[in-house]
């Protein structure tokens, strides 16, 4: 099984590299319009929540909403 710290880990490696790739390509509110995005679409009421919700209840389709 995989360990969730260790996915959580690399999802927040890679976050960091894309947020900035994106810092150096947006203008700053477009940047921080996309960093909101991301990081909710990725964080706690996102990604990671679905997470959680595989953990505790298996990988049926049903079970992430």
């Amino acid at each position: 099984m995989v360990d969730q710290t260790q996915l959580k880990e690399m999802i927040n490696e890679r976050l960091t590299r894309i947020l900035l790739v994106a810092q150096t390509a947006l203008h700053d509110n477009q940047f921080q319009a996309f960093r909101r995005i991301v990081l909710y679409e990725f964080g706690r009421n996102g990604l990671e929540k679905e997470l959680e919700k595989l953990e505790r209840h298996g990988t049926g389709r049903n079970n992430l909403r």
